[in-house]
């Protein structure tokens, strides 16, 4: 290994950076029992801590290891006795969501991977929170060591070939410009790569079951944390909202009424967010028949859509703005639900009957996750389409 990368080890060590180069690190058998404890001290030190209460992301990514949850993933995998870990992981964090990079992380452990994960260039608190917890468990659990780095580096093209060049499977985070440029760096020829591309999200809200709903105050709650909390950043976040049913405009009054009583009370708009809002919008006027609904302050931007089409996706942006539409039938969705739309959370109709719909008769090109409204930040092992312990694992094949 060359001497002169300029790396900062957050957790690990120059030294088990070499043993990973040296192909010491022996890959585990998926949710092998030893992650499950090493996971278990992780989550309940993470819960237990006092800075963790300030950020709700960590406190559910805590929960989200905890030993239960982990167990109710486990009986997806049928095969865990024949699957091993691929080996090293090389996780290319996303600058934009604080804990994107833990969830990686775990996944390719319970996969049975050891992983080098280049942290967010973004300094979040977050980040510097699990990254120290981790290293107070670590060691405790020592022989885990060799199995843990998060590092970070500048945009250094020499230590993201080297990183490549050791690992078994790559996983970008971070949109398609990322993803070409880190693919300058090539792989293995018997490595694998999963990438996460530039993705946009949609919610549909059936406008007589919202008005009918007792908690509205719930779900503006609900809908924030999936779009605030990240700054609808995460391509989970929804850029458009979708109205089905009679009562559209009395619904879209309450809902968004409700939700703007979350929003003055916890978010903070700052003035280049604004101009970047209006710039937006400006963009958007000058290629498509849209209003601007009008609204007692900036920290709710709506915009009326006169029709779907495929390239509304590109006008997609942050810091609360919404492109919204009133559908006669879910099927007006489909324009939207190219290889980029990721995720279509609802509320008011039924989950079944809106995955039935939206695949049987509209099958798209994309949609790669269904969720109701407050769940779209949820992480699970199956995700953009990818069955994330079976892509980072390799099954035995025995007769």
């Amino acid at each position: 290994m060359q001497q002169n990368f300029n790396i900062e080890y957050v957790v690990g060590s120059e030294n088990v950076l070499q043993n990973m180069a040296a192909g010491s690190v022996s890959a585990l058998p998926i949710f092998s029992e030893r992650v499950l404890e090493f996971l278990h001290a992780f989550s309940k030190m993470l819960m237990q801590d006092s800075e963790t209460r300030a950020f709700p992301d960590v406190i559910t990514f805590g929960f989200w290891c905890r030993r239960a949850n982990v167990h109710e993933m486990m009986e997806e995998y049928d095969d865990s006795s024949v699957r091993l870990g691929r080996g090293i992981v090389f996780h290319i964090a996303p600058a934009n969501v604080a804990v994107n990079f833990a969830y990686s992380f775990v996944t390719a452990l319970l996969a049975g991977n050891a992983s080098m994960v280049r942290l967010p260039s973004k300094d979040f608190p977050q980040v510097g929170i699990i990254c120290r917890i981790l290293n107070v468990v670590l060691e405790k659990f020592s022989d885990m060591q060799s199995y843990c780095l998060m590092l970070r580096y500048g945009h250094d093209k020499g230590v993201t070939d080297f990183l490549s060049s050791i690992c078994q499977t790559r996983i970008i985070w971070g949109g398609d410009k990322t993803i070409a440029d880190i693919r300058t760096s090539p792989l293995p020829p018997r490595s694998n790569e999963i990438t996460f591309a530039d993705r946009c999200s949609l919610a549909i809200i059936e406008s007589s079951a919202y008005l009918r709903c007792e908690n509205k105050a719930d779900l503006a709650n609900k809908f924030y944390n999936d779009t605030y909390l990240s700054d609808q950043n995460a391509c989970t976040s929804p850029s458009f909202v979708i109205w089905l049913g009679n009562d559209v405009g009395a619904a879209q009054c309450e809902f968004w009424q409700n939700l703007h009583v979350c929003v003055k009370d916890r978010y903070e708009l700052k003035p280049v967010q604004a101009v970047d809002k209006l710039t937006a919008l400006y963009r958007l006027g000058t290629a498509h028949d849209v209003r601007l609904v009008k609204s007692e302050d900036n920290f709710i931007t709506r915009i009326s859509i006169r029709r779907l089409t495929a390239d509304l996706l590109d006008y997609k942006l942050h810091s609360g703005f919404f492109m919204e539409y009133e559908a006669a039938a879910v099927d007006d969705i489909l324009p939207l639900c190219g290889r980029v739309c990721q995720t279509v959370s609802y509320y008011g109709v039924d989950g079944k009957w809106l995955r039935d719909k939206i695949f049987s008769s509209m099958a798209p090109a994309g949609v790669d996750r269904i969720v109701p409204i407050g769940q779209t930040m949820d992480f699970g092992l199956v995700w953009d389409g990818y069955d994330l312990i079976r892509e980072m694992s390799r099954r035995i094949l025995v007769k």
